[in-house]
């Protein structure tokens, strides 16, 4: 009789772009299972992750080789014309039965704060203390004067052109929804 060995399961990847210093308390709980093994990517080298690059570019990163791309807020950082950049670069990476989870700031409520002139008044406590509209819009400003220039917001997005962008670079199947400041995706391409 012959046998045969079990068939080999490998952990599903999860590609969390712009993951800041190692911390678990970043990653989504979507990837908190203990079934998936996290892959950190980040621009800068001193959060040492395991891969150091733009998500503009991820050529370190082989096409269709992770099952999820984890995002929290890193699309406002680039610039307008480098967002379809960075969501092809999402969508290269995933495998065919991958998905795309990210947050970012929804400008929508933070636009309510500026015309009603609130715009250097708190809209909530972070673990960084308070953000206010001036903050979700350009940057938070206690990171920007301690000089990581990087952390500034170049673009911003409401739930219909989150929803353009990501249709655009081919996500079709999922959903765009706003909870308080931020917005969020879970699509597939």
């Amino acid at each position: 009789m012959t046998q045969t060995s079990p068939p080999t399961t490998q952990a599903p990847v999860v590609l969390h772009v712009g993951c800041g210093h190692k911390n678990p308390a970043t990653l989504h709980s979507t990837f908190k299972t203990g079934e998936w093994k996290e892959v950190r990517l980040d621009i800068e080298p001193s959060v040492e992750p395991h891969i150091v690059a733009s998500i503009t570019n991820m050529d370190r990163v082989p096409s269709a080789s992770v099952d999820a791309v984890w995002s929290s807020h890193n699309l406002e950082h680039l610039w307008a014309h480098e967002v379809p950049l960075a969501l092809a670069e999402f969508r290269r990476v995933l495998r065919p039965d991958g998905f795309l989870l990210l947050t970012l700031p929804d400008l929508t409520p933070v636009a309510r704060l500026v015309a009603a002139g609130k715009l250097e008044e708190p809209a909530y406590e972070s673990p960084s203390g308070p953000i206010t509209p001036l903050d979700i819009l350009y940057g938070h400003g206690p990171a920007l004067a301690n000089g990581h220039h990087y952390m500034a917001h170049k673009t911003g997005f409401t739930v219909g052109t989150l929803q353009a962008h990501l249709e655009s670079a081919g996500f079709t199947t999922g959903e765009v929804w706003s909870e308080g400041f931020d917005l969020w995706a879970k699509v597939r391409a």
